[in-house]
């Protein structure tokens, strides 16, 4: 069933009351807002030949924030009502003291609709859900007789925000998301392995179900588990690699993006605070946070303070000339906001985050750069991964990578992790592949407890001097 619009200024609050709230709680303040929320969620998981798992999740709140320089005062409440409001603009208030700074200047900039605002799912019955994903389940098993466990997740939400604003702006956003995933393991002479596939967007749940989008995610799966199950021990050492397009620029988005927030260069705690204007990565290579990309997975048509996204250069042929803002960093920091304040829900604070992170291509085939890899590693898919924001180093595993020596590709290997940190990282890249691409839309960041859909992109890459940490033999 379709919901009413959600417009809680004009049903659940008074606009011109809640506004007068507003006012009193940051009269003195230097920002603040009121950021009301709805939200839904559906998932399901058929795995090991029957449907497991089945969720709904429903939500709705405020959140009301007060900043006066760097201290914010904020409160929250599932309760749509203009005494919850008031109570909550009574603790903001505890953060504004006395007062005395001047309000910021409201955002510049027209909120542009980067989706379509309904929900994905809309018009697919649960029923027709599960019998898809029955069908998905069945055609993978069908493929090869290897296969001996498939796992199929669905999933979809929409969340619709309205942020009222103390200079009287009113801004709206309804953000839908879709995601297919289809994960295999295949056994052989007492072996197993797995390999798994997916993603979505801001797009509806109906172009990802169309046969020829579903078929291609059971073949890709398969191929990689088939890959995985021939796979050597990785050797370890220091070595060249070749980074894959598309989704090993998570990379970049551990080691390089959250180096690149406002918050961690302001307070000092960023490998790369105090670097503007100097030269961090090698010539030619320039990276980019972009939230206007139509229905990507991590656009918004506009964040969570009511200021709309950019394409935000952060790097720019190897200097740093920008870092990713919110409001109140931005203020502080002396420059504008970037339109990357970003919140999990209503319950949180904002602070700033990245979008669709990625690096532009350059103009060197992705062949020539394997067939230039003297001994190395060619890493087409990225795992799980982890990293210390105050030195950029990091740790990331590879799903499919394969064995390079005097340019020809080898065997395929397993177990390896790629050591490093940001900073040299960049410095080292050493060729720029000439086919930039953005990952399949399955990116979810975590930053202080709070997560966000996010996306990532890379050209192949060579980078010189990694640390591969594996079981063999270098």
């Amino acid at each position: 069933m379709t919901q009413e619009t959600f417009r809680p200024f004009d049903t659940e609050f008074d606009r011109e009351a809640a506004l007068s709230i507003l006012r009193e709680a940051t009269n003195g303040a230097d920002d603040g807002e009121i950021f009301v929320e709805r939200a839904h969620a559906e998932s399901l998981v058929f795995d090991d030949g029957r449907l497991r798992g089945s969720s709904y999740t429903a939500s709705q709140g405020f959140g009301l924030r007060a900043v006066a320089g760097e201290v914010t005062g904020y409160a929250h409440s599932t309760e749509l009502t203009l005494p919850s409001l008031r109570r909550a603009a009574e603790t903001v208030r505890l953060a504004v003291g006395n007062g005395g700074h001047v309000l910021a200047p409201p955002s510049r900039g027209q909120v542009t609709p980067l989706y379509t605002p309904v929900d994905p799912a809309e018009g697919i019955a649960i029923a027709t859900r599960i019998e898809l994903l029955r069908e998905i389940d069945a055609y993978a098993r069908a493929l090869d007789p290897r296969v001996v466990q498939v796992s199929v997740s669905m999933a979809t939400s929409l969340q619709e925000v309205a942020i009222l604003r103390p200079e009287g702006g009113l801004v709206t956003d309804v953000r839908p998301m879709a995601r297919l995933n289809v994960a295999v393991i295949v056994e052989d002479n007492a072996r197993r392995e797995s390999g798994g596939t997916g993603g979505g967007g801001r797009i509806p749940l109906a172009s990802l179900i169309e046969p020829e989008h579903w078929k291609a995610q059971v073949h890709e799966a398969l191929r990689i588990a088939l890959v995985n199950l021939r796979a050597q021990p990785a050797p370890a050492g220091v070595m060249d690699i070749v980074l894959g397009p598309g989704w090993p620029g998570i990379l970049l988005h551990e080691a390089v993006g959250h180096g690149l927030e406002g918050d961690f260069n302001r307070k000092g705690h960023s490998a790369f605070a105090g670097l503007m204007g100097q030269r961090v990565a090698a010539p030619g290579v320039t990276v980019i946070d972009d939230g206007t990309i139509p229905d990507r997975r991590g656009s918004i048509s506009v964040d969570d303070e009511g200021t709309p996204p950019g394409r935000n250069v952060l790097i720019e042929d190897g200097v740093l000339v920008g870092y990713l803002q919110d409001r109140q960093n931005a203020r502080l920091m002396g420059v504008d906001p970037t339109g990357n304040g970003r919140r999990e829900s209503y319950a949180h604070a904002p602070m700033p985050r990245m979008t669709n992170t990625f690096m532009l291509g350059g103009d060197t085939a992705p062949e020539a750069m394997v067939a230039d890899l003297k001994d190395g590693i060619h890493a087409v898919g990225f795992g799980g991964g982890q990293v210390d924001i105050t030195n950029g180093k990091f740790v990331f595993s590879c799903t499919e990578a394969y064995r390079v020596k005097n340019g020809v590709v080898g065997d395929p290997i397993r177990g390896a992790t790629l050591i490093g940190d940001g900073a040299t990282a960049l410095q080292h890249i050493r060729a720029i592949g000439n086919d930039m691409a953005l990952d399949p839309g399955m990116g979810t960041c975590g930053k202080q407890g709070q997560w966000v859909p996010v996306g990532v992109g890379l050209p192949t890459l060579m980078i010189g001097g990694l640390t591969v940490g594996g079981s063999a033999a270098g």
